[in-house]
């Protein structure tokens, strides 16, 4: 009989632990609409830092996308606030935001004198009809006005409280090794005296590099606590492959030569632009190259009015020779530009003719970062040593954000950060 009770109780378990499983909400970005393009966070301040809106502070969100269409279509946004690993809080609408939680996009604008005809829409958080009241990670989807069940996109942002003083350092003498493929993270977190009860319980700190987050680090234990700070360092989990500095290409011209564009023509009705073919790079001497890791611009530098309307959409032809097909995973395009798009616009397609793989993506004109990482099969962890190449030169950005839950409370406040560039 005890036995019977004893096997009922661990299914049970086993049921609600799995019940738990499925009930995560996928909250990674995803284009759903294959006309959506172009899309980018930011902040007013610099668009080339990560996407955190500082709580009071003069700055500003700036959400802006093209929709490929003839047509204007009246598209209406809304936001769901996240614990540190991006899975919805306990919080309701109220509690976050102020006023209704959605609010229609009104700043938008055709393009101009192009062969791909869009819309460009762009609007900015926060604003009169959305404040924040909380800090946090926070969720944005993208919808028609009268279909809200279809989203358009969705993508991340983050709310910061600015409570604590977050200073990370990177260093190429890790614990594994010397100045060769690795680089370490450390980062001291600082605070008023007796500002937080219990660092050990309470923190929760996710490090990321180049804005990845197929490889990014959740610590919580810190390694050394003192009255008003604590440090995370020697922590094995913070060591990370040093990769390479992206690659780089500009289709700002469509009539010019271009860095990196080995030609751009008009074939009815559209642009190509083919970019010079790529080879791996993994035992190749390091060369220090400035990138805005990872990141890119719009841009047509044959207009002086407004790029975001006047710069037009090309296919753009990638390929990188590996000299011949690499076994046990996949080759996946990395950037910015393709974040939340799917795999089929990701995963890079080998072919067999020329030995090559390659990709065809339709990109607006402007400055672009990549790389191409190597996924493994059974993993979603992309690898920069098969084809970049590890270096400990390397010039990548960390980001380190800290959470904080008090006991009692039903979300994790974001309260610092800080951002760090290995090599300088």
């Amino acid at each position: 009989m005890k036995r019977g009770i004893y096997i009922s109780l661990l299914c049970c378990m086993f049921m609600a632990i799995t019940a738990m499983a499925q009930d995560r909400v996928d909250t990674r970005p995803h284009i759903y609409d294959n006309n959506v393009r172009s899309l980018k966070v930011c902040l007013s301040s610099n668009m080339y830092i990560p996407p955190v809106y500082m709580m009071g502070s003069d700055d500003f969100l700036i959400v802006n996308f093209d929709y490929i269409d003839y047509d204007y279509h009246y598209l209406r946004y809304s936001v769901t606030h996240c614990n540190a690993d991006w899975q919805p809080s306990q919080l309701v609408e109220s509690e976050y935001v102020s006023g209704f939680n959605y609010a229609d996009i009104d700043d938008y604008a055709p393009s101009e004198a192009t062969y791909v005809h869009y819309y460009n829409y762009q609007f900015m958080l926060p604003n009169a009809d959305m404040e924040f009241l909380v800090s946090g990670n926070y969720l944005l989807t993208v919808y028609e006005q009268d279909n809200p069940d279809e989203l358009l996109f969705q993508t991340r942002f983050s709310v910061c409280e600015g409570k604590v003083g977050v200073y990370p350092q990177v260093t190429s003498r890790t614990d594994v090794e010397y100045n060769n493929r690795f680089q370490q993270v450390s980062f001291d977190v600082r605070y008023k005296a007796n500002q937080i009860n219990d660092p050990y319980s309470e923190f929760k700190c996710v490090v990321t590099q180049n804005s990845r987050e197929d490889n990014a680090v959740t610590v919580s234990r810190p390694m050394m606590v003192g009255v008003d700070h604590v440090t995370y360092d020697h922590n094995r989990d913070l060591i990370f492959p040093a990769g390479n500095e992206f690659r780089r290409f500009e289709t700002v011209n469509a009539h010019n030569i271009n860095m990196g564009v080995q030609s751009i023509l008009y074939y009815d009705p559209i642009y190509h632009a083919t970019l010079m073919i790529d080879e791996p790079r993994n035992e190749v001497q390091y060369l220090y190259d400035k990138t805005q890791y990872g990141r890119f611009t719009i841009r047509n530098g044959e207009t002086r009015g407004e790029s975001a309307v006047e710069a037009d959409y090309m296919i753009t032809h990638f390929t990188l020779d590996t000299g011949g097909k690499l076994n046990g995973g996949n080759v996946w395009l990395y950037g910015e530009f393709n974040i939340g798009y799917p795999a089929s616009q990701t995963i890079m397609k080998y072919d067999t003719s020329s030995g090559c793989y390659t990709a065809d993506l339709l990109l607006k004109q402007g400055a672009y970062n990549y790389m191409y990482l190597w996924v493994p099969d059974g993993t979603s962890v992309g690898q920069t040593s098969r084809i970049e190449g590890d270096h400990y030169e390397t010039v990548n950005e960390y980001l380190v954000k800290v959470y904080d839950r008090p006991m009692g409370e039903r979300y994790d406040h974001f309260i610092g950060y800080g951002v760090a560039y290995s090599g300088k």
